[in-house]
């Protein structure tokens, strides 16, 4: 495998992604979509590791459009689950390494534990 050299000098402050495709890499692997998804949260994980052992000021991932909505209920139904369930787990770990989780977005489309 190839080494990848990083300047630290030369970082940018921000870094935004659009989260897409988890469903899709599932689905060439025969997992269902929700399996994909999982995935999609231990790839944040890392990437939050990375950024902040990288001295990045901001990230920013969006994870979940106006377009999900349309999707089937029992799949945005699973993503609602992860969601909690991925902040109820990683909350300590971002206050512990000084990490502001922001949401940026309609919240009160989403259900009431989700909001707060």
């Amino acid at each position: 495998m190839n080494q990848v050299t990083i300047d630290k000098d030369n970082l940018p402050r921000h870094i935004a992604i659009i989260m897409d495709g988890n469903g899709r890499w599932a689905n060439v692997r025969g997992l269902p979509r929700i399996a994909g998804h999982r995935e999609g949260v231990r790839t944040v994980r890392r990437i939050t590791r990375i950024c902040g052992s990288l001295g990045i000021q901001a990230l920013t991932l969006y994870t979940f459009s106006s377009e999900n909505w349309k999707r089937p209920v029992t799949e945005v139904g699973a993503l609602m689950k992860l969601l909690v369930s991925s902040l109820r787990k990683e909350v300590d770990n971002l206050m512990k390494n000084n990490v502001r989780f922001t949401f940026i977005g309609e919240l009160n489309k989403f259900d009431h534990p989700i909001q707060k």
